[in-house]
């Protein structure tokens, strides 16, 4: 993990919705840091360097630098509430982070030889996607900035299941999936594209 992101907050007194609104409108963005055997701690940041942070997809899966005031923490973004229609940020919540206790979060998928499958290069089908990321449990340094689905060899009308994901050393999915159980769920197959149009999701590999 080479990437690093560091975020500066502020601990927060002033609380209740009619005190979130008032840092929302002056440019701030409310936030709680929870979990390590500590008591949630309401923080505030600042809302333009927030929304810089997030252009980087890579921040949802890494560990954060988290400044509050003079201390230092080490955190994940456990979630984040958006406004419906407005690109503002209503709410963050952070985890703290341990180097001995294992993190459970979701991680990004990004499908590689999309182009090359058989069953789009040879047989014209078209990949769709069923899934855009998983949850999984690891250590902090074992988190994977995303996780590779390699579609190298999937023919036309074959899938890719969720047990069937090669995961990296030291992951593992959140909830145990058996191979052919109701849990096993398709993450990526390759169909044919129907009358001729385009199918629910482009060929389009993720690197």
């Amino acid at each position: 993990m080479s990437i690093t992101f560091e975020l500066k907050a502020e601990p927060r007194s002033d609380l209740g919705k009619g005190a979130s609104r008032r840092l929302r409108r002056a440019g701030q963005v409310p936030a709680i840091l929870y979990g390590g055997g500590q008591e949630p701690q309401p923080l505030v940041l600042n809302h333009l360097d927030v929304l810089n942070q997030l252009k980087n997809d890579a921040v949802y899966s890494h560990v954060l630098t988290l400044k509050v005031g003079d201390r230092v923490e080490s955190a994940v973004l456990r979630d984040l509430q958006r406004h419906p229609f407005k690109p503002t940020i209503l709410h963050l919540d952070f985890l703290r982070v341990s180097a001995d206790r294992k993190l459970r979060v979701h991680v990004p998928l990004h499908f590689v030889n999309a182009e090359t499958a058989p069953g789009v290069k040879q047989q014209g089908g078209v990949v769709s996607h069923a899934l855009i990321d998983i949850e999984i449990t690891c250590l902090p340094k074992d988190l994977p900035e995303f996780i590779a689905v390699d579609l190298n060899g999937l023919s036309l009308g074959e899938a890719i299941h969720l047990s069937g994901v090669k995961l990296p050393d030291g992951v593992e999915l959140a909830t145990h999936v058996a191979p052919d159980s109701e849990s096993d769920v398709i993450v990526v197959s390759i169909h044919h594209a129907h009358g001729g149009e385009e199918g629910p999701s482009v060929v389009a590999p993720t690197t």
